[in-house]
């Protein structure tokens, strides 16, 4: 058997006749933290539950078979302080969750059920945010391996503000259609390795974060290490932003697949956010039956004030603090197929432009029976359909080897405002 100091068997007196199984989690986790830290071991079988708190040096071990499902009476939830999309708010706690904890893990082969359908029905009516299903916030020493996790309320897997962070061999699965059910988001974390990891989920599907305007106290998203996973649905594979205002930096992704997501590697902001995405690799990836391999959109005009001025006017605006840019990012060895609207997107700000960007070796084949879909989210634009690279406000772009097959029009659609190299 698994080497463990509590069985949460020892503590079924607390259980409410095996219905309710919180209080004997929070007697389970006292006791442990009594003892300086320890495991503890959940057997095979269905343990019905709100929210549970780890504290340092603990690790929650689920054997096979063993399920954890979260009630979803959210009044009953303690509220706690976390940010949500930048803003710091009330929030029912998240089901499995830390809070300045160090050495502090969730491993086995069980399975958590967020049981999410209430809050996503419910989701403009629920007096506070939504549950995380994993978060821990300000923690060293993450370690989360080999557990499924299934219909999260919101975001399933949320680092926020942590150091040496380790996700691997863990398997995500939320409803295509539930909303925000994004997979993985490191937020404002240092030193990130998610491996062999299979997300299946409504939103995207690994996002890297690092906070708004709005957000005090902004923090970078950094060193971050990607490879070996499969992701399928969402609105993207490998997102970055837009809360992206502590700056994104130092990430690597390679050996990865995706499949059926709206959009491949996806970098996305505008105005008022400041910060940088910078010094970024993607190589070796696989995508199929995509909207939009790659997109780097600086006119987002998705969540609050959307629809403010700045957000979309295509004049220049003075450069400050708060200007966003996009830079230094290598592409190479993407195959995508079957691609329905078109085969990259690059949209820079009329006064800070995207630039520095390599894409070598890279093959891109065109779905001319696919139905017209938007790249990406902004105002004034019309749906493509099995268009080409579409490039505007863009510096010192390199095309090394890139083929593009089938577009409906031209291969590349810019104007003068775009500095591109072809090398063949």
């Amino acid at each position: 058997m698994f080497s463990h100091d509590l069985n949460i068997l020892e503590f079924e007196e607390h259980s409410s006749e095996g219905k309710d199984w919180t209080a004997a989690f929070q007697k389970a986790v006292s006791r442990l933290e009594e003892k300086g830290g320890g495991t503890l071991y959940v057997p095979a079988g269905v343990y019905s539950t709100r929210s549970i708190e780890l504290k340092s040096h603990i690790t929650l071990y689920l054997d096979s078979g063993a399920v954890l499902e979260f009630k979803d009476d959210y009044e009953n939830y303690p509220l706690t302080d976390v940010e949500f999309e930048g803003v710091v708010g009330k929030m029912y706690r998240p089901l499995i969750f830390a809070d300045h904890a160090t050495q502090v893990s969730v491993i086995g082969n069980g399975c958590l059920n967020g049981n999410g359908g209430r809050a996503w029905r419910e989701i403009k009516t629920l007096p506070y945010n939504r549950p995380y299903l994993i978060c821990f916030q300000y923690c060293s020493g993450v370690r989360i391996e080999h557990i499924t996790l299934i219909n999260s309320p919101v975001w399933t897997i949320h680092p926020l503000y942590c150091d040496n962070v380790l996700v691997h061999g863990v398997t995500i699965k939320n409803p295509v259609d539930s909303p925000n059910t994004d997979g993985i988001n490191p937020n404002s974390c240092r030193n990130v390795r998610i491996s062999d990891c299979f997300i299946d989920v409504g939103d995207d599907c690994i996002a890297m974060k690092a906070g708004t305007e709005q957000t005090p106290g902004r923090r970078p998203c950094e060193n971050i290490t990607i490879t070996n996973c499969n992701m399928i649905h969402g609105h993207g594979g490998i997102v970055i932003g837009s809360e992206m205002s502590g700056s994104i930096r130092n990430v690597t992704v390679s050996n990865c697949m995706f499949q059926n997501t709206d959009r491949g590697i996806r970098l996305k902001t505008r105005r008022k956010r400041g910060g940088a995405m910078e010094f970024l690799t993607f190589n070796n990836i696989i995508m199929n039956n995509v909207l939009c391999p790659f997109v780097f959109n600086m006119y987002y005009c998705c969540g609050a004030n959307e629809q403010d001025r700045h957000v979309w006017e295509k004049t220049a605006y003075p450069v400050d603090e708060g200007t966003p840019r996009i830079r230094n990012i290598l592409i190479s060895n993407v195959m995508a197929t079957n691609v329905s609207a078109a085969a990259g997107f690059m949209y820079g700000l009329a006064e800070q432009y995207v630039e520095n960007i390599t894409f070598s070796n890279c093959s891109i084949s065109m779905d001319g029976e696919g139905e017209a879909g938007m790249p990406d989210m902004l105002t004034h634009m019309d749906p493509m359909k099995a268009e080409g690279f579409f490039l505007r406000n863009a510096r010192n772009i390199v095309f090394n080897n890139v083929r593009i097959y089938g577009a409906a029009n031209k291969e590349i659609d810019m104007d003068a405002t775009v500095e591109l190299r072809i090398q063949d």
